[in-house]
C-alpha cells in the first residue's frame, strides 16, 4: 500500500462509520453526499465525514482502495458498504437499520 492507501485504511479502521463525502455534512457539496448525509442523519448514528474536496489523494485513492469509481462512499467498521443509491436501497428495506444494530453501531 502506498501512503495514501495507508492514510485511509487508517480512517477507515479508526472509526465504526466513515462517509467519504463531496463537502461536509453542514453543507455537502452534490446531490448524492447530500442524500448519503440525510441516510445517516435519520439512522441518527454518529459518523466520521471526510471531505474528499479537501485532499486529491484521498479523493483518487479511495476510488482505488474500495474499487468503486464514485463518491460518496460508506464503510462500517471496516468494511465497504456502498455509495448512495446503495445505502438507499439499504435504507428502504431496513437492511441498513439492521447493519448498524448487528454491527454494534448505536443510535444517538
Amino acid at each position: 500500500m502506498d501512503a495514501t492507501q495507508v492514510r485511509i485504511d487508517d480512517i477507515v479502521k479508526g472509526h465504526d462509520v466513515v462517509l467519504f463525502m463531496k463537502g461536509t455534512p453542514l453543507f455537502p457539496q452534490c446531490g448524492f453526499s447530500s442524500r448519503a448525509v440525510a441516510i445517516m442523519e435519520h439512522l441518527d448514528v454518529p459518523f466520521h465525514p471526510v471531505d474528499v474536496l479537501q485532499d486529491m489523494e484521498i479523493r483518487q485513492g479511495i476510488k482505488a482502495y474500495s474499487d468503486w469509481p464514485t463518491i460518496p462512499q460508506l464503510y462500517v467498521k471496516g468494511e465497504f458498504i456502498g455509495g448512495s443509491d446503495i445505502m438507499m436501497e439499504m435504507f428502504e428495506a431496513g437492511e441498513l437499520q439492521a447493519l448498524m444494530a448487528d454491527s454494534g453501531v448505536k443510535a444517538g
